[in-house]
């Protein structure tokens, strides 16, 4: 029997299109250990195996484990997390992107 966080990776894996070998890879895990999370009600996760696979899936931990976090919120937080840690040059043009697709609108 799935549970809430085995459904929420799972979906997020697919809409993502990844397998269960790539996102296993990804989160420094197993395919089975990853299989087992989707598909049955396993001993609660570590939270490093928690956080591992919510940086390959682009969302938060909180996401994964609590109902209260819409995905949306969950993928912005996690780029933004990404985005504090890049190089100066790297924020720039990223800043500098987003003024040119805000003038279309």
């Amino acid at each position: 029997m799935a549970t809430p966080i085995g459904d929420k990776i799972r979906s997020l894996r697919k809409r993502k299109g990844y397998t269960l070998d790539k996102l296993a890879e990804m989160a420094e895990s197993s395919k089975s250990y990853i299989w087992e999370l989707e598909n049955k009600d396993p001993p609660r996760p570590s939270a490093d195996k928690i956080a591992k696979i919510a940086i390959a899936l682009d969302v938060t931990p909180d996401y994964l484990i609590t109902d209260s976090v819409l995905v949306e919120d969950a993928t912005d937080t996690a780029f933004f997390r990404k985005y504090r840690s890049m190089d100066p040059g790297t924020k720039d043009k990223i800043r500098r992107m987003l003024d040119l697709i805000g003038d279309d609108e």
